[in-house]
């Protein structure tokens, strides 16, 4: 039996709390009331077939119906980006709190019209932890899962830190304007979403928390069904804090205590998170890293995240290799063309499991991420590939980049996942691509009221599991991406910006969750809109194919089983299985703006 949850208060009331926060003069320059949109939850997880969305003025693209549509009232009311994307990111916390929130952190690379900015909301390790974090013991790495939910994996949350940082810069409407559209869903509910529902119903920890088990399932231990109207008092409260205190009503306060008490006292694994650590967070604006490729320039973020070393150095030695007559076979990526993708896959992924780690603790190859993507390297690198035979799993070794000041061991493999993508162009023509995540699905599995008593809040995230659960190899060098006292695990989140190269106008924006594979998921759908001419669903539509070095995954169902035996023929361990991508496109056509939506989700674009 589903039991009803309490409303805290009107809706009415509600808003008028949040237009009492902001200043007469905000009030008559933005004049913004959000009207809560009649949207329904889609089908659950599976394929579902999207047109695409045509606008001409602005568009934003999400992972949840409502989520975009906030964004998109911010946009209409004037909004900037950097607007639209903290509104659709408070709404994701509450609507798909499995995959990302104020919980966790984010990376979001913007461009202002003139620069790109790169802003790190990456998760730090508390100041108290030791590199052994997640061995036992006997020295041996917990087992995954057992890290995953507990007290030890949870890091500094940055989201809203970062978010504070890009608004100060960029924003053009008053911060607590942008909180409406989250707090009145929290108070007066939303429907559970298929995906949603069936997220919950594979997770097991989570009814092993109290607070949540009580609040995202049934009495009887049933994840509460598809539609069901889910009302969040505690998180209305929490972000009603926010809007008016700014980021330090997460960071100090009873808040930051809850988080503190819940990860301290973790009744199986606690972790050392302190008052201090989340006093003390600060979120940094980095240099991001563009590179040239073919007649574009593609920006993306630097380390802690490894997504655009990787991604260009795939696209790089793609780049390299002879030109292939044709990459898509029926209108699906060829055999040359997947071959040749999963084999620069496993060179890059290589140079990725010793060399990038968090910048402020570990340095460059030759002192400077481009050294990764020098040409010579790359074509060094390409020249590894052969035409009809795999290099196998395991059978990729990171190259030498550059000099190094201190000698890495390779990081084994670990599992990543988790994210939610955001893309956004507003009417001026600035654009971003934000990704955000609390890595596991559900995070931690720890879910924070903030202190207030009342159902519901928000999760904390797993993102130390990040980090490498072994400190060293087994001669004893370490690992680039070992666990340290305020340090940023290595992320794949590869939010990406790209231009033309001749005129510099915006061509894309670009960016997926899928863990360690947001790498592929995003490689493989800018060769397809900037090399084979693709439209952004479309490329966005296509069947995925990854590996991280060992044997190569291809999307279950997509591709013909001839395609399937070539590989194999040509020494791949090939598997089929689900890659639950959620990529978000917007691209620039000569009438605006074209947005894709992943197919695997429920992801919309809107847009005028």
């Amino acid at each position: 039996m589903v039991i009803p949850r309490p409303c805290r208060r009107p809706v009415s009331l509600l808003l008028l709390l949040a237009s009492l926060l902001l200043s007469p003069a905000a009030l008559a320059e933005t004049d913004f009331q959000y009207q809560r949109p009649d949207i329904a939850p889609e089908m659950g997880s599976g394929h579902q077939e999207k047109a695409g969305w045509a606008t001409q003025t602005f568009a934003v693209a999400a992972a949840n119906p409502l989520a975009t549509d906030a964004g998109y009232q911010i946009l209409q009311a004037g909004g900037s980006a950097i607007d639209a994307a903290i509104a659709v990111q408070m709404v994701l916390t509450l609507v798909e709190p499995q995959s990302s929130g104020i919980g966790g952190g984010s990376f979001l690379v913007y461009h202002d019209g003139e620069e790109v900015k790169a802003y790190d909301g990456r998760e730090s390790a508390p100041s108290s932890v030791k590199e052994g974090l997640f061995l036992n013991a006997d020295g041996e790495p917990l087992a995954f899962m057992k890290a995953v939910a507990s007290g030890r994996s949870v890091g500094v949350p940055g989201t809203l830190r970062m978010l504070e940082m890009a608004h100060d810069a960029h924003g053009r409407l008053p911060w607590a304007a942008l909180f409406a559209p989250a707090i009145a869903l929290a108070d007066e509910g939303f429907p559970i979403s298929p995906r949603l529902h069936q997220s919950l119903a594979n997770t097991d920890a989570l009814r092993n928390d109290a607070r949540a088990g009580a609040f995202y399932f049934t009495e009887q231990g049933e994840p509460l069904p598809e539609g069901y109207t889910l009302k969040n008092p505690a998180l209305a409260v929490i972000l009603e804090r926010v809007a008016e205190q700014g980021s330090t009503a997460l960071h100090t306060g009873d808040i930051a205590a809850d988080i503190v008490a819940r990860v301290q006292n973790h009744p199986d694994v606690p972790g050392s998170l302190s008052l201090e650590d989340l006093a003390t967070y600060t979120a940094k604006e980095r240099d991001p890293l563009c590179t040239d490729w073919q007649s574009y320039r593609v920006c993306g973020f630097p380390p802690p995240s490894s997504g655009h070393l990787t991604v260009m150095q795939i696209m790089g030695m793609l780049e390299e290799r002879p030109p292939l007559e044709t990459a898509l076979e029926d209108d699906l990526p060829g055999v040359d063309w997947l071959h040749r993708f999963l084999e620069a896959s496993r060179l890059a992924f290589a140079d990725r499991g010793r060399y990038i780690a968090d910048p402020d603790y570990v340095e460059a190859p030759g002192g400077d991420w481009s050294s990764m993507l020098d040409p010579d390297y790359l074509a060094e690198r390409a020249s590894l590939i052969e035409a009809e035979q795999s290099m196998g799993s395991g059978g990729a070794s990171p190259g030498n980049p550059g000099a190094l000041a201190t000698a890495w061991a390779v990081q084994p493999t670990q599992p990543e996942y988790g994210t939610s993508h955001i893309s956004i162009v507003d009417e001026h023509g600035n654009a971003l691509a934000m990704t955000s995540s609390i890595e596991q699905a559900f995070g931690a599995r720890i879910l924070s009221d903030g202190g207030t008593g009342m159902p519901g809040g928000f999760l904390l995230n797993n993102q130390l599991t990040d980090f490498s659960f072994a400190p060293t190899d087994d001669e004893g060098t370490p690992i680039a991406n070992r666990v340290e006292p305020g340090k940023r695990p290595r992320s794949s989140m590869s939010p990406t910006l790209v231009f033309d190269r001749g005129s510099d106008e915006l061509v894309a924006s670009l960016g997926s969750p899928g863990g360690a594979a947001i790498i592929h998921y995003t490689a493989r759908s800018l060769v397809a809109m900037l090399d084979w001419g693709l439209d952004a669903q479309r490329a966005l539509d296509l069947p995925h194919a990854i590996t991280l070095g060992g044997p190569a995954y291809l999307e279950a169902g997509r591709f013909p089983s001839a395609t399937l035996e070539a590989l194999r023929e040509r020494g791949h361990e090939v598997e089929e299985r689900e890659l639950t991508s959620g990529l978000q496109a917007i691209q620039r056509t000569e009438e605006g703006y074209f947005g894709g939506a992943d197919p695997r989700r429920e992801g919309i674009v809107m847009g005028e």
